[in-house]
């Protein structure tokens, strides 16, 4: 058993790095209250690590506490922290620092809360500690290959669910991404196949081969992509698939920005000293974040937002969605239920969807002046599927 004090820190608790080495310890004010209401209002609970791990762990896995992932950031910094030092002891060679060390494996927190199966193992700890020096070498190995690996060649290399998620992260419309895979999978049956085996030095296409490809794409563009898309050239080809090779090398392999950074002072953290450093600060995220009724006016914002945006369709393309997502047919049984075509009713919706997206874009740029990028894109996106699946398709 520990003393409370120790699990509060343990489970509260930032490292700042200055100069790629430990500098100070700081305290989240918001994640400590947490854990010492916790504690307080349990005085049976064992003063146990572990049980602490897997408490949060669990409201971590259902979503039924808003500070469950973060308690968890802090406390498995600990073993983030000694996997890089003994990561950065091993290749010392290697041009990465500790901070981007430490920085790889804060980024892969969020990979092993979903691999710990808690029925197995109910050290959370211990298992993070195996999992993310294992992620550490993956990642290792896999940049090494990229920075080798040409555009072509990593073309080979990718998966097409790999290639769609590289594209969709980069923030890509679906008319768009249908455009890019068309032209990949042109690209692969016409030169990839036709290469011997090996990625590393695969020549540059010639000009028969782009001739080649842009004319079985022109051809499968009329079957393959909805609506019918205008005719490619072998300029625009080449240019599609250099880019596609750049969103995967960003996808698969991104690249490492230093920790090594000011953390902005603000009342909601504070400093003390312990013996041993043990974790690396995810604070600027916690800074950032409103408190709870702060979140519940935006989430309000927002479906005013929506609904207001959707009030704007047409009546045909308000009754889809409302067939779509409230009443859960799929697009066949809408097509037969309003007597349209296939493509009509697919076209309203990635209309409609696009549109919805574009105003919450909007609201965030001029409501919350936050500046558009991919990553928000993909999760903004995410969050108007949810929206639209739960609390537009639950309303009446």
């Amino acid at each position: 058993m520990r003393p409370r004090q120790e699990i509060t820190e343990m489970f509260s608790t930032f490292v700042q790095l200055e100069r790629d080495s430990f500098s100070k310890w700081l305290i989240d004010i918001k994640l400590r209250r947490s854990i010492q209401n916790c504690l307080q209002s349990s005085p049976e609970v064992p003063n146990s690590e572990n049980f602490w791990a897997l408490y949060w762990h669990k409201h971590w896995r259902e979503q039924s506490h808003s500070l469950a992932r973060m308690h968890l950031c802090a406390y498995l910094q600990e073993s983030s922290y000694w996997t890089a030092k003994k990561t950065i002891t091993r290749f010392t060679h290697s041009q990465y620092s500790l901070a981007d060390y430490f920085q790889m494996a804060n980024a892969e927190i969020e990979t092993i809360l979903k691999s710990f199966n808690p029925e197995k193992s109910s050290n959370l700890k211990a298992y993070g500690t195996i999992a993310i020096a294992s992620r550490l070498k993956d990642i290792l190995r896999q940049r090494k290959e990229a920075d080798i690996c040409t555009s072509w060649g990593l073309l080979r290399k990718v998966s097409r669910k790999q290639f769609l998620e590289a594209l969709d992260q980069a923030g890509l419309s679906p008319t768009v991404i249908a455009q890019y895979r068309l032209a990949w999978t042109c690209f692969k049956e016409l030169y990839l196949q036709n290469q011997p085996g090996g990625t590393k030095a695969l020549p540059d296409p010639n000009r028969q081969h782009w001739e080649a490809i842009v004319n079985l794409y022109n051809r499968e563009r009329q079957n393959q992509l909805t609506p019918a898309i205008a005719e490619c050239t072998t300029e625009k080809i080449e240019k599609w698939l250099t880019q596609a090779a750049m969103y995967v090398r960003a996808y698969l392999y991104p690249p490492v920005s230093s920790l090594n950074l000011a953390i902005s002072d603000d009342d909601s953290t504070t400093t003390f000293d312990l013996p041993d450093p043990s974790s690396v600060s995810l604070i600027a995220d916690m800074i950032a974040a409103e408190d709870d009724q702060d979140q519940q006016n935006q989430q309000s914002q927002i479906r005013d937002i929506l609904l207001k945006a959707i009030q704007n369709f047409e009546v045909k393309t308000q009754e889809i969605l409302k067939l779509y997502y409230q009443q859960g047919l799929t697009q066949p049984q809408i097509v037969e239920r309003l007597q349209m075509s296939q493509p009509t009713v697919s076209r309203r919706l990635f209309k409609a969807r696009e549109s919805l997206l574009t105003a919450l874009i909007q609201w965030s740029q001029d409501g919350l002046n936050i500046s558009v990028t991919s990553n928000l894109i993909k999760d903004m996106s995410t969050a108007l599927e949810e929206w639209l699946q739960v609390d537009y398709g639950e309303s009446s």
